[in-house]
């Protein structure tokens, strides 16, 4: 019977020495869907943006060969690269990095990027950083639509963007089919317990707008590398919810930690979602 949902896998759950070809045949190995491929603010992963062809091709083949595509990019190097920025450069940078980015999701087949909801990270946010970005999103949505990829926001852990109510501000001043949803459980769930609100009813607000989920946990406080079951994330109810407003795709983010079971882990992640995304109807 084929399935009703993609289930994803985060590219950081496995270890980064690995080539593409490996991290692929553990994805397909461990019973995933396609993988998300991340572009961070570090040096390593900025790099990609400027592969060769031949290597675009290669990577191509490569998932033709494993049976497992990469189908999202989760684009988290404008913490760095802010789009609204009181730097002209780094404001230059960031959208040169969302044009390359969304030109690789192109040649390697990516339908979606996921972008960070920051309007900066590393300065203050102000009423001048925001309407910056703004501006500079709405350049970034007109290539995404030339280019038929879409944009969806990641729900961040700052006070900008950590909910989907939130989000939405900017899905509806920029009126775009090509900029919509891709929230974070796990940061929406920590914003909820912060300001005393119904996580469901958060996520309803954005009825009609989710491109995917990103399955993460979260604890108080804490936004990264909290192992499932340790935190605080209602994940069947939410995972409910979800199906109710037609999301199909989800993606377990999570960080291999250097444990040296992490393929068994991949296992056992990819069963605990499959047995409750297999419940929905």
């Amino acid at each position: 019977m084929e399935k009703k949902y993609a289930l994803g896998l985060y590219e950081k759950a496995m270890p980064s020495e690995l080539s593409w070809e490996e991290k692929l045949a553990a994805a397909k190995t461990a019973g995933f869907d396609f993988v998300e491929m991340s572009i961070d603010e570090t040096e390593e992963k900025l790099w990609r943006l400027d592969m060769p062809d031949e290597e675009r091709n290669r990577l191509v083949l490569a998932m033709k060969q494993a049976g497992i595509p990469i189908r999202s990019m989760c684009l988290s190097a404008h913490r760095k690269y802010a789009l609204g920025s009181s730097d002209p450069a780094v404001c230059a940078r960031g959208m040169e990095i969302m044009n390359k980015a969304i030109k690789l999701a192109d040649d390697l087949g990516i339908r979606m990027i996921q972008l960070a909801g920051y309007d900066v990270y590393y300065e203050e946010s102000t009423y001048e950083t925001k309407k910056r970005f703004l501006k500079h999103l709405r350049e970034a949505v007109r290539q995404a639509e030339k280019a038929s990829v879409l944009l969806g926001f990641e729900t961040m852990e700052n006070e900008f963007m950590n909910t989907v109510e939130k989000a939405m501000k900017y899905v509806t001043l920029i009126g775009s089919g090509y900029l919509q949803l891709y929230p974070d459980l796990g940061n929406i769930t920590s914003a909820a317990r912060h300001y005393q609100n119904d996580v469901l009813e958060d996520m309803e607000l954005g009825k009609g707008h989710f491109l995917a989920l990103h399955l993460k946990e979260t604890a108080p406080g804490r936004y990264r590398e909290v192992p499932y079951g340790t935190g605080h994330v209602a994940f069947e109810p939410a995972i409910r919810q979800a199906w109710a407003l037609q999301v199909r795709r989800f993606v377990t983010e999570f960080w291999y930690t250097g444990d040296t079971d992490w393929q068994q882990e991949l296992i056992r992640v990819n069963r605990r979602f499959s047995g409750i995304l297999e419940k929905m109807e």
